[in-house]
Order: C-alpha cells, then structure tokens, then sequence
C-alpha cells in the first residue's frame, strides 16, 4: 500500500484508491490574510518622522509688479503706446530704451478684432529681439446673459 491509498477492506474489492493530489489552499489564505491585517494596521507605525525646532528667519520683501506697459492696435494698424500714437518706426528704439531701463517690464498688447496678425507680430518680434520676454494680450470677458443682438 502507498502512501495515501487508505482503504478499508470492503472498499478494496470495488474500486482502485489512488493518492490524494489536492492541497487544502483554505489554511494558507487564512494565514496570508491575517498576516495583510498586521501589515496593513502597522504600515503607518513605521515611516520614521524626525521631530525638528526649524529655525525662523525673515524672508526678503516681495518683489515689487514688474511696469506695464500697454500697446494698442486699431482696426487700421494705428499703433498706441500707452493711449500716445507712435510710429512703427519708432517702436523698437522705444522698446530698446525701455529694455535698458527694466528687463522685467510687462507688454500688455491690446488689439481690435480687425487688426493684422502681421502687425501684431512685428511688434511681438521688436520686443523679442530687445530682450522683452514677457508678453501678455489683453482680452474682454464675455459676460453671462449679455445679449450681442446677432443670431
């Protein structure tokens, strides 16, 4: 008789035992469950927190807002530097001053829905090449309920 061939002697006659080939899993989840409870209830009892006493110090005053500066473009081109008419011409050595005496100005480009791009981006080019790089465009929000009269 082999090992997990137990028979009694009426059942010998009947039919062939053969070994037992299946292992009861239902043990080991159990074990493997309690075991994840533990890790899980313990899990936060291990991260290390080093307590410390930061020293205070006093920080450096914020920085003032950068100048502004708007540009404006009519639905004609017409060019305005902050509500005063200038000249294409004139527009990179007004920028060039302007880099000289701040590098952290701010362009405010302000431009009618009819404006050329290409206006636009010769100014955008001026600015770049003098140094300029903070360039914003001012937009109007659309307000709720405000009624255009177009269909």
């Amino acid at each position: 008789m082999t090992f997990g061939q137990f028979h009694t002697p009426r059942e010998s006659s009947s039919r062939p035992l053969t070994s037992m080939a299946d292992i009861n899993v239902t043990p080991m989840v159990d074990v493997m469950l309690v075991l994840l409870v533990i890790f899980i209830i313990a899990a936060p009892f291990m991260t290390h927190a080093v307590k410390l006493d930061l020293p205070q110090a006093q920080s450096a005053a914020a920085p003032e807002k950068p100048e502004t500066v708007r540009i404006s473009f009519d639905a004609d081109g017409v060019l305005y530097w902050d509500k005063q008419v200038l000249a294409m011409a004139d527009l990179e050595s007004k920028l060039g001053l302007l880099a000289k005496k701040n590098r952290q100005v701010e362009l405010q480009l302000r431009a009618d829905k009819a404006t050329r791009y290409e206006i636009i981006a010769q100014v955008m080019a001026a600015a770049q090449s003098q140094g300029l790089t903070r360039i914003s465009f001012v937009t109007e929000s659309k307000q709720a309920g405000k009624s255009t009269g177009k269909p």
